[in-house]
């Protein structure tokens, strides 16, 4: 048989394989264009923008297509208990896993039979919930919960038979989707535990009293410390303790008004290290198998890492840096911060450069509250308990204007910072309108028709480096850490775009290109951190470093300390900016975002308005695609209460 033959014929087997196994015929992987992470399908880039429902119908399926969307995301669930155990919430489908060898798949299939109805063109990403059912929990009391009565509570995090009975779970999913007639629409799995399918403890799992938890914990000491048994002494200040006797705190004491010492409770840190790296172990762990099981033709991605919102450490979300090093996860996720005002930046949860920077694509999900939002009693009655998600946020604005404005102002974020996201309908209906229609679909066509780009005349030349476990050190239980961490929603209004990453890259950042440093939140200073501050200064960068005592203002020329100061206004923020040399767009205390070719501007208060570039460059209205200034340093306009401008601007070369 000559060469050509012996090709042809495995070929075949090839084509044959396919038809038998069903492998998919999509391949989804995130590569770096134009300076970021971005999403290809079958090596060509594609928008990263995506539509969600938790009750997903064939009509609001069909509208997103017609709007340009064709990337979809829909939850499935291995068991029989709803997402949130603290309100009680019932379930959006039925449950797929049925017994150890039994499954149902018809809730998945229906899913996929609307989506892909509506959109032939549909490409698909499964976000699929592995807490467990109760028939396993019953049938495997020594790998659940242990509540301190005594009874159990759906799986303990550190179990190994939990994982490998839900992983052979998983892989019965992904064998049937590659089987299916779907195959060719799936490109991802979105992995999802915990409370509201985000990676954090349910509430008694916090105090889980589970003896494999505590084993788990003495691994764990044994591989920090390297075996040395003094080491851990050393660092526990206690000489009786061993790696076969230690334990972890006690997580219910009461909260205490102060910074934890380190040098004396470094037991206390170790056991929240621990009780996050766990959730990031079982992520990382349930990911690989997605990879294996599809030869890494399709995504993977969690919610996880919510350092800037979720600041109580007992809740797990402190091991975000040793996620980012997984090379199994292609992309990370969190709903918008919930201070959900209108005026306000809604941020990610996470330093999303660190994201960006690590090779994952950011995908933000996008739960924008609408006039048109419903609540879930009204459209899924038998599903929330009586008078839960019925107030607060689980209301929208009033009026279509405002709705399209706060729509706007999560495209323009998106663009801005080279990101992508879902538009997260959760009860469904809440886009159902051509105005609110619109923003999506001209997102999706600004992604098409202005290349994305990464233009160095628009970047940040503020850096704000925070440290994700600064909520161990917290002895409050968060409310110190949030009050420091809410300098976020200043720093939107400075008229100066900002740069945000986490502790652990420092080091690899190149952090001297920026003009201003801010070390938010290191209650201590390492030695190399010293030598870094030192460094920055002699080069004339300013930095300003927030400690437990206030804030220090360090540059080439002097050092000053604002005693008790971890709270800024915009306004002050904008003065030390200013004078550190740092270009200010804008000084009216609008929510500015800026960069790659892109300024939003979102803002409360009515009138004229005026951005200032730091360079000569043509400015577009990308909704009509005008031509509004051929060549300017200064963009004149006008703005209605409570509304949103986008702006394409092109630097001249």
């Amino acid at each position: 048989m000559n060469k050509k033959s012996i090709f042809f014929l495995l070929l075949c087997i090839l084509i044959a394989g396919n038809k038998i196994w069903g492998y998919s015929k999509s391949k989804a992987e995130v590569k770096v264009y134009e300076g970021v992470p971005a999403l290809y399908i079958n090596d060509t880039l594609y928008p990263p923008f995506a539509y969600m429902s938790y009750l997903g119908e064939v009509p609001y399926y069909r509208s997103m297509a017609e709007s340009g969307i064709h990337l979809y995301c829909f939850p499935a669930y291995l068991g029989d208990q709803g997402i949130n155990s603290a309100s009680g919430i019932g379930l959006f489908r039925e449950p797929v896993w049925k017994d150890y060898n039994r499954f149902d798949f018809s809730s998945i299939q229906q899913d996929l039979e609307k989506i892909v109805e509506a959109d032939p063109a549909a490409r698909i990403i499964m976000r699929i919930y592995l807490d467990p059912p109760k028939w396993w929990v019953k049938k495997n009391p020594n790998d659940a919960c242990l509540m301190p009565d005594g009874t159990l509570f759906r799986q303990c995090f550190a179990s190994e038979k939990w994982r490998k009975d839900t992983g052979k779970a998983l892989r019965k999913c992904i064998h049937w989707l590659q089987k299916s007639v779907y195959a060719e629409h799936i490109i991802g799995i979105h992995v999802a535990a915990g409370s509201t399918e985000e990676w954090y403890y349910h509430v008694p799992q916090r105090d889980d009293r589970n003896p494999i938890l505590v084993t788990a914990f003495r691994s764990w000491l044994k591989d920090k410390y390297a075996g040395r048994l003094s080491d851990l002494q050393s660092a526990w200040k206690d000489s009786a303790v061993t790696f076969e006797t230690a334990s972890m705190i006690d997580k219910n004491r009461a909260a205490e008004d102060r910074w934890l010492n380190p040098s004396e409770e470094q037991r206390r840190l170790d056991s929240y290290q621990f009780h996050s790296e766990i959730l990031v172990d079982d992520i990382i762990y349930f990911s690989k198998i997605v990879k294996e099981a599809t030869a890494n033709q399709w995504l993977t991605g969690a919610f996880y890492g919510y350092h800037n919102t979720i600041v109580d450490a007992r809740m797990g979300h402190g091991a975000f840096g040793k996620l980012l090093e997984s090379d199994y996860v292609d992309y990370l996720s969190s709903p918008n911060r919930y201070h959900r005002v209108v005026g306000e930046d809604w941020a990610p949860m996470v330093a999303v450069q660190s994201v960006l920077h690590h090779g994952k694509l950011w995908l933000a999900e996008n739960d924008t509250r609408t006039c048109l939002t419903t609540l879930l009693k009204d459209k899924a009655p038998e599903i929330p308990p009586p008078g839960q998600y019925e107030t607060g946020v689980w209301i929208g604005p009033e009026d279509m204007e405002t709705s399209v404005a706060l729509l706007w102002k999560n495209a323009g974020r998106m663009l801005a910072q080279g990101y992508g996201g879902w538009w997260f309908d959760m009860w469904g209906g809440w886009f159902d309108d051509p105005r609110l229609l619109d923003v999506i679909r001209s997102t999706q066509t600004f992604y098409s028709r202005y290349v994305p780009t990464q233009s160095d005349a628009m970047d940040a030349e503020v850096c704000v480096v925070v440290d994700e476990q600064l909520c161990f050190m917290d002895a409050t239980y968060g409310a110190k850490t949030d009050q420091l961490l809410w300098n976020m929603f200043a720093l939107a209004k400075t008229g100066a775009p900002y740069d945000h990453f986490l502790r652990t890259d420092l080091f690899s950042l190149g952090i001297d290109k920026y003009k201003t440093v801010w070390l938010m939140g290191f209650l201590e200073l390492t030695d190399r951190e010293r030598e870094l501050i030192d460094s920055l200064k002699k080069q004339g960068v300013t930095v300003m470093w927030t400690e437990a005592d206030g804030t220090h203002i360090l540059t080439k020329n002097q050092d000053l300390f604002e005693k008790g100061v971890d709270s800024y206004t915009n306004d002050r923020l904008r003065s030390i900016f200013q004078d550190t040399g740092v270009h200010i767009y804008d000084h009216s205390g609008d929510v500015l975002y800026v960069g790659r070719d892109w300024i939003c501007v979102h803002t409360t208060h009515a009138g004229e308005k005026s951005l200032e570039l730091p360079f000569d460059a043509r400015v577009v209205d990308p909704v009509s695609d005008e031509t509004l200034y051929r060549s300017t340093r200064t963009i004149d306009f006008e703005m209605d209460t409570n509304s949103t401008v986008l702006f394409r601007v092109e630097p001249l070369r």
